[in-house]
Order: C-alpha cells, then structure tokens, then sequence
C-alpha cells in the first residue's frame, strides 16, 4: 500500500509520496536515522504536487481552517486531482498521511480517502519539515522564511483578535490600581495628619475624614490666621457650622508649635497631592463600575462591581472564570487557607473572595456556608452567559439576585422560593422583550407621526364640527366641501331611516310571534277539550255496555 503525505506550509500545500517503506520496515528508529541524511531521505519521499497559496490572506484562510480540522474547497480539489480515485465498493490502494487527526477524519467523511496519523507519519513529516527547500526548485533561499514570518504574524494577531469594549485584561489592572491606590492614599493620609499635627494637633480629632483633613489642611494653613471671618467657607467645606465653630475656637487655643512658611508651603502642597490622589481613585472606580457593566452586566448585577471585579482579576480573565465551576469560584482567594487545611487535615475554608459580598454578611453563622454554595452555583452561571452571550444584557442577573434573596428568606423565614426553571424562562422572554422593545425604537417613527397628526385633525373636526366648517375658507374648491357635506348629510339620514325601518320590521315580527304563539296555546287547548269530550264519550258507551250485560 503506497502512503501519500500531505504537508501544510506558509506557501502552499504540498503532497509527497513515500515509496520503499518495506526496505525501513517501518521502523521509527531508522526513519529517524533516514530522515537526517538527505540521499536515503530523498530516495524514499519524492514531491507529487504543490499547490501555492494565491495570497497571504488567502494562505491565512487555508491554515485557519486547517487548524480547526475543516478541509477547505481548495484541498479537496487539490486532493482528488493528484491522488488515485477510489472505486465506490472497493478498498483504496493507497493513505493518506496528515499530522493533525481532525483534519484527516474530516477529509476522510467528505472524499473517503483513507488517512491515517500516528509516530511513523510524523517522523516522515519531520524529515519533509527539514529538506522542504530542496525539493522546491524555484524556491529562493530567503522565501520561506519570510512567508513563515507573515503568516505567523497574521496567524496570531487573528487568534488574539478581540471585541474592544469586553477586554477584561482593563478591568484587571483598574482593580489592582485601585487596591493600591487605597493603601497609599492612606498612608499618605496620615503622613499630612501626622506632619499638620505638630502645628495644629486639636483639628486630628474634630476631622475624621482623611480627605476632608487634607482640605482643611490646605485651606487653614497658619492656625494664627483663622478667625470668624472664614466661618462661613469652613461651614461650606465641613458641611456643619457647629464643627466649623468647634475648629474657629480650637485654631484659638491650641497646643501646637508655629511653622515657618517654607514648612507649611510644603504641607500644603502634599496635603493638595493627597486630595488629587482621592480624587482619581473616585474616577477610577466610577470608571470600573462602567467597564464592569460592559463587560460583565450580569455579574455585576449579582454580587457588584467590586467583587466581580476581584473574581475575574484572580481568575485571570473572564473565560477562565466562566471555566471554574462554582466550587471552585467559591474558594476563589482562600487558595493558602485551603492547602493549609488538605496538609494539615483540617476543615477546608468555605468562602474567599464571595465573603465580601452582603449577602454572606446578611446570613446567619449556621447558614453562611450554604449561602456561599449558593451564591457561587449562580456566579458562575452568570459568568458564563456574560461570557459566551452575544447580547449584554442584566436581566439574567437581576434575576439570580431576585433568587440569591429568595434563597436568604428560605433559610431565615422559611418561605419556599421559586423555581429555577420557571426563573430563567421569566429571565429569557424579558430579554426577548427587550430585544424586539429596542429593533422598534431604531424603527423610523415618521408614519406613526403623521397618522396621528390625521387622528389629530379628525378628533378636532369632531370636536368643532360646524365651526370648523365656517371657519375654513371657501376658496378653491368650496362647492365641492358643500357638495361632499351634503352627500353626507344625505348618507347619514339613510342609515337613520334603514336603522327605524329595521326597528318597525323587528317590533312587526315580534308582534306577529306572539300572535303565533298564542294561536298556538288556543290550538292546544281546543286539542286538549276535545280529547276530554272523547273521554267522556267513550266512558258513556262503557256504562251502557255493563247495564246491558247485566
């Protein structure tokens, strides 16, 4: 039987023919000791066809589908013209060698040409791989490798290519800057706290805000200066005219030591670097909240922005968080703690990252780890359908919290909560709704406007009815309203005259009814006296009988 090899390059396709296999005996060690010498290799494998690729994204095309075991038009004519045909009812003479699998099952369903992939093939491959150049005459020497370099670049930039307003790789890094932004805005915090307090140490414990500190700090700058003139802008920054009187009287009489202006320039200007720190770390959380409603609605819905967030940046991104299954998700963060306890054979945790979510919080001690189950089977869930849905949309996670809060009442109350079947088909029509709510308002809505500027007009000539009809000018074409009034008019007395006639012939027929009707009681009481007077006939005739017979 002879093997045929198909080899997939950057430039073309390209089918060998491996002949003297008996003289190997099939042996993988020496085709490995073959392979290397290209005298013995070249005697074996010889080049029966090449099919050059027409242009490089022609060539991207063909590797794609090639790499999800799809034969593509170009292959499969390219195969049947260089390769023997098979007689239907008669085993093939010949295989086909491929180094993928799936291509070759595929190849084999549409054409019926026997493949086959194992070590041996491979090791020819191999060696085709390695002496391709030299079985290709018109090749030149750079050629090859500049093909390789461009498909590979457009290979992969096609297989990293992503829709812009889901990369959760943004919403990754906005979370890990906004945990360090809360440390050091933090620790920058009672940096001015401590360095403002040598100078005006009584403000530390009538302000407990650090961004409010911060403000005052650089709003008071030398306590000796603050006086009653500046209430009302300290009620202003403080919100509270008490606590601004509070830091009027305590500026007065405090403990701390005086600045020079140098110091306090410098306070001023750290205390100002420490409230533009606050105030980014507010923009970048609004700015995380939208990328999470982009990204993940569903999610977010369900547990918030936050912790969603944090699920998907220790996941890694959100198809590995839609991998997890929920038990996992469930430990997610909690990854020392768990190992801890498989070592030390202790108990395992039961929350990680869902711990911060309120709804672990709201539960009691005995049900949070049921809570955390819960919660988790629906995180997962809803990562799934944000992540392989097509269509953003919040329903289904609005509907998951609708049954995340059913579940709290469940183990509190003890009220039984829905179905989950009955939940999602709920979820399902509203998104369904929504859909064909929002293919409607992209609708243009012009007709609908100009039929009710006519429904407008008629309800107005309704309403006016003569009056419009003196109002309006007779000019071009008033003989012919009067004449369509009148026809009008004459139609209207029509129906009216129809409309009596038909009372009279119902009141005339349901006359005539009744006299049928009592005509016919008379008959049947006419029936029923002479059926009497029969009776007594007959009854007659009998007394006479017996008389006689006696």
């Amino acid at each position: 039987m002879t093997l045929y090899l198909l080899y997939e390059t950057s430039s073309g396709y390209s089918l060998f023919q491996a002949g003297g296999l008996d003289e190997i005996g099939q042996n993988n060690e020496a085709v490995r000791n073959s392979v290397s010498d290209l005298n013995r290799f070249g005697k074996v494998v010889q080049l029966t066809a090449f099919l050059p690729f027409e242009s490089a994204l022609d060539a991207l095309n063909q590797i794609n589908s090639v790499s999800e075991g799809i034969m593509t038009d170009e292959l499969r004519n390219f195969l049947e013209l260089n390769l023997p045909k098979v007689k239907e009812g008669k085993k093939a003479k010949f295989s086909l060698g491929v180094a993928e699998p799936k291509i070759g099952s595929h190849i084999f369903e549409l054409t019926k040409i026997p493949c086959q992939s194992n070590d041996f093939v491979h090791e020819i491959l191999r060696g085709v791989r390695l002496h391709f150049e030299r079985f290709i005459k018109d090749l030149k020497p750079g050629d090859l490798e500049k093909a390789q370099l461009g498909l590979g670049h457009s290979y992969s930039r096609a297989k990293v290519k992503f829709n812009v307003n889901r990369v959760d790789n943004m919403v990754i890094q906005a979370i890990f800057l906004l945990d360090t932004l809360d440390k050091d805005v933090n620790s920058f915090a009672m940096r001015v706290r401590e360095w403002y307090s040598w100078h005006f140490p009584e403000l530390a414990k009538i302000v407990n805000d650090n961004y409010l500190y911060a403000k005052l700090a650089k709003f008071i700058d030398d306590k000796s200066k603050l006086s009653e003139d500046k209430l009302s802008e300290l009620t202003d920054l403080l919100g509270d005219e008490d606590k601004a009187k509070e830091v009027v009287e305590a500026a007065k009489a405090s403990m701390g030591q005086d600045l020079s202006p140098i110091d306090l320039i410098n306070v001023q200007q750290f205390a100002q670097r420490v409230m533009d720190l606050s105030e980014y770390r507010k923009k970048l959380h609004e700015y995380l909240i939208t990328k999470m409603n982009d990204i993940a609605p569903n999610l977010a819905s369900l547990i918030g922005e936050m912790v969603g967030a944090r699920l998907i940046s220790h996941a890694g991104s959100l198809t590995n968080l839609a991998k997890c299954p929920s038990s996992t998700l469930q430990i997610l963060g909690a990854e020392k703690a768990l190992f801890r306890a498989l070592k030390t054979r202790g108990n395992t945790p039961k929350y990680g990252l869902i711990f911060h979510s309120s709804f672990i919080g709201r539960a009691s001690a005995r049900n949070k780890g049921r809570m955390a189950r819960y919660l988790a089977n629906k995180c997962s869930i809803a990562s799934r359908i944000d992540c392989f849905s097509e269509n953003g949309t919040t329903v289904f996670g609005e509907k998951l919290r609708e049954q995340v809060e059913e579940r709290l009442d469940f183990y509190d109350k003890g009220v039984a909560p829905r179905k989950n079947i009955d939940v999602m088909k709920d979820a399902i029509e509203r998104a369904e709704n929504k859909d064909t709510d929002m293919e409607t308002e992209e609708a243009p809505a012009v007709p609908s406007a100009k039929k009710s500027k006519k429904k407008k007009s008629k309800s107005d000539a309704a309403e006016n009815g003569d009056h419009m009809v003196e109002d309006k000018p007779a000019v071009n074409g008033g003989a012919s309203e009067d004449a369509k009034s009148e026809k009008k008019k004459k139609k209207d007395k029509r129906k009216l005259e129809q409309e009596q006639g038909d009372e009279n012939t119902n009141r005339t027929n349901g006359a005539h009814a009744e006299e049928d009707g009592l005509s016919k009681k008379k008959k049947k009481k006419s029936k029923d006296q002479d059926g009497e007077v029969l009776q007594d006939a007959s009854d007659v005739k009998k007394k006479k009988k017996k008389s006689k017979g006696e």
